[in-house]
């Protein structure tokens, strides 16, 4: 098919070549068929139908936000004939990337790479990948759609951090899951026998049923969980940009909570009725699942406030809310006895003065590497 530029310079000839036929004069017309000759040498170029094995690879497929990702092109000309004037175009997200394939030999493959954007969180499509032949002087090109759209998941940045004390009298060596440390206060379940276990605990009856040695599983149900709660109600964010931060100073909490082994919940509002909940019970796998499930999560209008959220959530353990100001800390205050710890994080790239409440921890998140501090001399204290 003809592009624009073909397309402009076929009509143009032949108006060129009415305007010298009528006036009289030879050199329009000599320019005239000179253009139309170079259109359909350009059609003629590329009019063979290039045989291309295309693949194409993200790597990788998960990356944390403003972290690289490319793609990487596998092409390998499956013809007889030398194939040159190769270009892909890859959409990624709403623009569209070109990478310019150098020239193969018959059998010949070539490996290119190129960077895709990853300064956007979520979810970002990858394809159709079109491969287009043209032309040298770019009058006439041939386009094939290649292989099958992908999806890059741009999760969000996140600090190390230690998990935060409750602030009572809970053990800390484990989660309140079948991973908590055994010998505890709560009942949790039987199991066989493992050498090494305090003969103690040894459940006589269920042995003598089964004709294995039992042993009851005990855990410590009083140690606490981490319930995280953001505000995504646009008009609170002026800034989309103090919001992405905001996912990513509630990423790192939950990830921090999750890879010390401790339940994780978290709360955003929804477009109708109930909240959007994510509930972990804890641990390296959950960490990841956490990033992938605050990967999609966006700004929303919602008919619950932060404050709704809060009150929805189960009281006990340490409840964190991310908000982007100072306009609902006096209604979180109102629920802080029912947790064992409250915090909230402030986020704002400009923080106002310090706020002070009683019972309530405020962080101000200027930056990731600023709340990753500020959050350290807090389990420091």
């Amino acid at each position: 098919m003809l592009s624009p530029l073909g397309s402009g310079t076929a009509v143009g000839s032949v108006l060129l070549y009415a305007a010298g036929a009528w006036l009289g004069y030879p050199e329009p017309a000599v320019l005239a068929v000179a253009g139309l000759v170079a259109v359909g040498v350009a059609v003629l170029w590329t009019l063979p139908q290039p045989k291309l094995t295309v693949r194409r690879e993200i790597a990788p497929l998960r990356v944390a936000r403003g972290e690289p990702a490319v793609g990487v092109l596998h092409v390998t000309n499956a013809g007889r004939g030398i194939r040159a004037g190769l270009t892909a175009h890859d959409a990624v997200g709403s623009t569209t990337v070109k990478v310019d394939i150098p020239r193969l030999r018959p059998g010949g493959t070539r490996t290119v790479t190129y960077r895709l954007s990853t300064e956007r969180r979520g979810e970002i499509p990858v394809g159709p990948l079109r491969v287009v032949r043209a032309d040298p002087l770019g009058l006439a090109r041939r386009v094939r759609e290649y292989g099958a759209p992908q999806t890059l998941l741009v999760r969000p940045k996140t600090a190390a951090l230690p998990l935060l004390p409750s602030g009572r009298a809970h053990h800390l060596e484990g989660p309140t899951t079948d991973r908590a440390p055994a010998g505890t206060v709560t009942f949790h379940a039987l199991r066989e026998y493992v050498i090494g276990d305090d003969l103690r605990h040894v459940h006589w009856k269920s042995s003598a049923r089964t004709g294995t040695l039992m042993v009851r599983q005990l855990v410590d149900a009083s140690l606490p969980n981490t319930t995280i709660v953001i505000e995504t109600r646009p008009a609170a964010w002026a800034d989309p940009e103090d919001f992405e931060l905001a996912v990513d100073a509630a990423a790192s909490v939950a990830v921090g909570a999750c890879r010390t082994g401790f339940p994780v919940r978290i709360l955003t509002g929804a477009r109708s009725g109930p909240t959007q909940v994510l509930e972990t019970r804890g641990g390296p796998e959950d960490a990841e699942t956490v990033l992938d499930w605050l990967a999609r999560v966006a700004l929303a209008e919602s008919p619950h406030s932060t404050v709704d959220l809060v009150r929805r959530v189960r009281a006990g353990g340490s409840l964190v809310v991310v908000v982007p100001g100072d306009a609902e800390l006096s209604r979180i205050a109102v629920v802080r006895h029912r947790f064992d710890r409250v915090v909230v994080l402030r986020v704002s790239a400009r923080p106002g003065p310090q706020a002070r409440m009683p019972g309530v921890t405020i962080i101000d998140v200027p930056g990731l590497d600023e709340f990753a501090a500020s959050w350290r001399r807090e389990t420091r204290r």
